[in-house]
């Protein structure tokens, strides 16, 4: 008798002990989500699920900007005597002073330049930088992300920016959405999309705000200009990524991607969009008035 109330007394410490457990599991549990959100998960889970929102949501709208252009076809022309001048015994007795030439042998379309941009109206206006459409002698080609490509036409290059709009003869174009950089705080994070050594479009890259207000001198080929007030970013952007849209996790675009600094690793540059926005404004006021 004594054995089995010592049985029960021990199963019903047992019982009592679970249901304490379960009701501290179940505060801490509700004290997790509540400070969450009920809906959200911990930060880092639920920074990575936007990424990938992002990526899926705003890709289509990011766009790889091809220049090309006619170049000549050389080929070298040689002498029937060029083996006895290249003897020394032989080269006394021939002219040899003709060294070989170059010949054009017609001219050949080749690609010339690579770059991004992004779209900001549905009916083809594009946004990139100025120095990835800076050749006037060259033809453009838009490449959207489902690999549909558009004859593309320069509209405008900022005289005192590195920023350019293009336009294509396009409807129902997927868009992005313009953000305000006035509020970015240094620390936040970012994503860049673009058309990466301009061979990996639309690759995408996460990183962080490194730093504001930056002031550099970007160039490219003959084209130097002066960054101002420009976003520092760890996010990888190469060659190729440039005039592509450096996002925050709402998936507003933020920055326009122009310059990586040489020698570095992970220090690139993005113009603030909020410089862009009174470009892109200009135009559509310019646009419309020619349609009406």
């Amino acid at each position: 008798m004594f054995n089995g109330f010592t049985r029960t007394i021990q199963k019903n410490r047992f019982i009592l002990l679970t249901v304490v457990v379960s009701f501290a599991v179940s505060a801490v549990v509700g004290a997790v989500f509540g400070y969450y959100g009920a809906s959200s998960l911990p930060r880092g889970l639920d920074e990575s699920m936007a990424v990938v929102s992002i990526a899926k949501k705003y890709s289509p709208a990011v766009v790889s900007i091809v220049a090309t252009k006619d170049l000549p076809v050389l080929e070298r022309t040689y002498s029937p005597f060029q083996s006895f001048c290249d003897d020394p015994f032989f080269s006394q007795f021939f002219d040899c002073r003709n060294q070989p030439e170059l010949r054009q042998k017609g001219v050949e379309r080749r690609q010339v330049g690579a770059g991004t941009g992004f779209v900001v109206r549905s009916d083809g206006l594009i946004v990139t930088n100025k120095h990835v459409v800076i050749d006037t002698d060259a033809s453009y080609t838009v490449i959207a992300n489902d690999g549909t490509k558009y004859p593309a036409k320069v509209l405008a290059r900022d005289p005192f920016q590195d920023l350019a709009v293009v336009k294509v003869e396009a409807q129902g174009l997927p868009t992005v959405v313009l953000g305000n950089s006035d509020n970015l705080e240094i620390g936040q994070t970012v994503v860049a999309i673009g058309n990466a050594l301009g061979q990996f479009s639309n690759s995408v890259s996460k990183g962080i705000v490194s730093g504001l207000s930056r002031s550099i001198t970007a160039s490219s080929g003959t084209l130097s200009e002066r960054l101002e007030k420009g976003i520092q970013t760890d996010a990888a952007i190469n060659p190729g990524n440039s005039g592509g849209p450096l996002l925050n996790l709402k998936g507003e675009v933020i920055g326009i991607n122009a310059a990586m600094a040489v020698g570095a690793e992970n220090i690139g540059f993005a113009i603030p969009v909020n410089h862009a926005k009174k470009v892109i404004s200009d135009l559509e006021s310019t646009l419309e008035e020619k349609s009406s």
